[in-house]
Formats: structure tokens, sequence, C-alpha cells
């Protein structure tokens, strides 16, 4: 899904779904997630016609419904039906009162893993049993079309409603938008909430007794020292790091999550290896990598500040860096010198490529140093230092490469899905 714009904190719109190629004959699901088709089963137990919901699905899965707009209750959106001028669709659903969010904060609060869920695209199964009635119920969806249809829905609110399902497996903060609040809101809430816990926990809890002895007897010099008590085990796998409350003028706590995890994740293999595995990376490398660990890109504020931090850290832009992401999620460092660093590679490998390629009937892709373009330079491979081959493209005529699917061995194999075809 392409990113959405942002109106402001309680307005996003999304751009129009493209078609939906046709599923398995037994695939009756339109939705990928638990929570997605929770919402599509609310619309069809609410629906009085069934014939109308089919002709609605066809809508969505053809692309009748044009860009949507979310705001707290609200759903909107164009659809193109049999006449020249789309109609004006909305569906609205009852926002949630400040008990109902209280509930839902404690719930999600309780456990750290459900802010990381989240902030992953995910739903937690618990906290739609939380109590909060966060997806709607068989008649909880109201829709309004201008269309003449009086229908419940007509075949245009539907269309808008199986697309809004595809929007919430996407993104399940789409849903929390719908019940009434923000991203950033809630994630500023949940962030106060888990410091103010942590605060009274630790205030609650009463400090041990330290052993020891006093100075005196310590630096006697007759003294026997006991010996040093056994190191303790390594942890099986890093800690989740505490939650850090925003502040006005204070640094992003989600950059601060994100470091705080990976030194926990440096500490622990340092511990478990007695290395640390990113010592020999340079600045840009480690703003890549950091770059990289983030999940997605470009579809959240605090993503968009964290890349924009770390290419002014590395003198680098954001283009820049989303590039260099790409390989390094590609191939690690090997990705990224790949995307960097053009080399003549020996005899051997390189040479014995070509022939590979017009055996596999792919025209004779034009060498320069390690790489070999299609000659409609749409398509490229790279060899890599490490032997394997690195698929990257570019439209047609612009110089402007891309890293692509996976690396292989074999120069044709890494060419699969990328459509580098005798004509194209």
């Amino acid at each position: 899904m392409a990113a959405p714009g942002r109106d402001g904190e309680l307005r996003r719109t999304f751009p129009a779904f493209p078609v939906v190629a046709s599923g398995a004959p037994d695939d009756t699901r339109f939705a990928r997630t638990w929570w997605g088709n929770a919402w599509v089963t609310a619309l069809e137990e609410g629906a009085l016609d069934p014939k109308r919901l089919a002709r609605g699905r066809g809508y969505a899965e053809q692309g009748h419904v044009d860009a949507i707009t979310v705001t707290p209750g609200l759903v909107l959106a164009y659809v193109r039906g049999s006449r020249p001028r789309p109609y004006r669709v909305q569906v609205r659903l009852r926002t949630l009162d400040d008990g109902d969010w209280a509930r839902f904060l404690d719930a999600v609060a309780d456990r750290p893993g459900h802010i990381a869920a989240l902030l992953d695209g995910e739903m937690p199964q618990s906290l739609a049993e939380c109590g909060v009635p966060l997806l709607p119920g068989p008649g909880d969806l109201a829709p309004r079309c201008s269309c003449p249809d009086r229908g419940h829905p007509c075949k245009h609110a539907a269309a808008l409603c199986y697309q809004t399902a595809r929007l919430l497996d996407a993104d399940p903060f789409v849903l929390l938008l719908l019940r009434g609040r923000g991203e950033r809101e809630l994630l500023d809430a949940l962030s106060r909430l888990s410091a103010a816990r942590a605060a009274r926990a630790a205030q609650e809890q009463e400090p041990e007794p330290l052993p020891g002895v006093r100075a005196t007897d310590a630096l006697a010099p007759q003294r026997q020292l006991p010996p040093l008590p056994a190191p303790l085990p390594v942890p099986a796998h890093p800690e989740q790091p505490p939650a850090y409350p925003a502040a006005p003028g204070g640094p992003d706590p989600f950059a601060l999550d994100q470091l705080a995890t990976d030194a926990a994740a440096r500490a622990h293999a340092l511990l478990s290896t007695g290395r640390d595995p990113v010592a020999d990376l340079t600045l840009w490398q480690d703003a890549v990598r950091l770059a990289a660990a983030r999940p997605g890109s470009g579809l959240t504020a605090a993503t968009r500040a964290l890349y924009s931090s770390l290419a002014s850290a590395a003198g680098r832009t954001t283009a820049e860096l989303a590039r260099a992401v790409a390989a390094w999620r590609q191939g690690g460092p090997e990705g990224l010198a790949v995307l960097e660093e053009p080399w003549d590679p020996p005899a051997g490998r390189f040479d014995r490529a070509r022939p590979l390629l017009l055996a596999a009937d792919l025209p004779a892709f034009r060498p320069w140093r390690n790489r070999l373009t299609h000659p409609r330079g749409h398509v490229q491979l790279r060899l890599g230092r490490d032997g394997l081959w690195y698929p990257y493209e570019s439209e047609p005529g612009h110089d402007d490469w891309w890293p692509r699917g996976t690396p292989d061995l074999d120069p044709v194999g890494a060419l699969t899905g990328l459509g580098a075809s005798p004509e194209g």
C-alpha cells in the first residue's frame, strides 16, 4: 500500500488500491488478517442483501473505489458506478469514550510487546478481548451513499467497506483512528503511562541491603580477600528496554527505544561471543544498519525523523539513505558495498555469466567492471566480492539503479521475478 497523506493527526488520506487479481476458487476471504476479516464479517452479517454485497466486492476488486479519507468515526471516498459521475460514500462508526480509551491503554501498557506489535502492523488478538469494542459487530457500520439505491448497504458502500478492510490489514492504527484517537496521541499516552508505572513501581520497591565490609577492614594489609563470585550466566536473549516518555524539546522516544534495543542486542552478542558484531562498521554503514532495522520505510513520522537524523549525521541525503537501506536489506554490508563500490573481478565467474544468460534466451548483457546491464537498460546484475549476483532495476533510459530481489550464485536465478525477458 502506498504511504498515506496526512492532512493532520486526525485525518489520513490513502490512495486508491490497484485492481485485485482473482484468488483461488476456494479462497473466499477478502482480507488477509484476522482483524481485517472481522471488519468484513461485521459488514456481511449486518447486510440485508447478499447480491449487493457481491456487487460491492466486485467493485472493490476492480478498483472502483477512489482515494479513501479516514477521520474519527468516518470513512469517506468516491466510488465509480455505472454512471459517469462517481458517488459520494461514507461509512460511520461510533468512536470510543474516555473510559474505553483508558481501559485500552491499560491493556496495551500491561504488555510492552503490544506496542511493538502495533508498530509492526500487527493487532494482538488479546487487545480485541480486553473489554473495549475495538472491532465493529453486525449493525455497527452505518453506510450512506449519494446513489438512489436505498439498500443496506448499497453496492457502492459495500465496496468502500471492503476496501477499508484492506486499509486495516496494512495498518491497525487506521482502526484506532476510526475509533477516535490518532497514532501520535496514542503512542504519547502510552509512553506517559509506561513511565508513570515504572516510577510508581520503583517507589514501591524497598531497597535491598547491600552486603559489604567496612573500608578499614577492606584496606587492612593482612586481610585475605574472598574469591570472586562465579560470573552470572548469559541471558538467553536481550531484554526489552523500558518505555521512554516524550518531552517537549527532548529526543524522540522511538529513536531512543531503537538505540536501546540495538545496544542490548550488541551487549548480548558481546557477552555470548566475545565480539561486537558492528565494531568494524563505518559511521555510514552503522547509520544504514540502524535505518534498515526499522520495520517498513516512510510510513510513520518517527521513521521519517529517524531517516532524516541518520542521513544528516552521516553527511548524506535521505534519498541516499533509502537506497542504501534497500541494499543493506538485500545483502547486509556486502549488499551495501555492491551498491557503492564498482570493482574489477578476476576472470572466471564473471566471464561465465554472459554465456549462461544467453543460454537462458536472454539478450547479450553489456559488461562494465563487475556489472552486467540489459541492453534496454532496465535490469542489471552486479557481482559481489562474496561471489553472489545482486539484481538491480531502473526505469528504462534512466541511470537510477535500485536493489531488487534476492542475490544468487546463479546470474539467471538472480533475475527471477525481475522481468528480464528477451523482449523486455
